[in-house]
């Protein structure tokens, strides 16, 4: 059972009939996680679908901090402009009460008319 972010949004795009790829990279010297583009964790392709998702993974309550530092980034307009999509997914665990709870994503698109001038 997936216990990441990251991992909950492979088994979601790969089950919509993605092919996927982690691109974050951990950096042993600064001892962190380097996003793509400074934003994103996964690329996702489909033969239907014009363009590359790109796709920032993490919790639902880390969402809106991560919408915010994609919204002021240079590399995004330009992933954008290139004719991609970008996604934000936000996971929780919810349910009703007294039940098992279950992994919920919440997705976000993000798109060009979203970005700051």
């Amino acid at each position: 059972m997936p216990t990441s972010p990251t991992q909950r949004s492979l088994k979601k795009m790969r089950a919509d009939g993605y092919t996927c790829q982690i691109v974050e990279r951990w950096c042993h010297f600064s001892k962190r996680r380097i996003d793509l583009y400074a934003c994103i964790d996964i690329v996702c392709i489909r033969s239907d679908v014009n363009g590359i998702i790109g796709l920032q993974t993490t919790s639902a309550s880390n969402l809106s901090a991560r919408r915010k530092k994609a919204l002021d980034l240079d590399a995004l307009k330009i992933f954008l402009e290139a004719g991609n999509t970008f996604l934000l997914h936000g996971w929780r665990k919810g349910g009703p009460r007294g039940k098992v709870k279950k992994w919920i994503c919440r997705e976000e698109q993000i798109e060009i008319t979203d970005l700051s001038e």
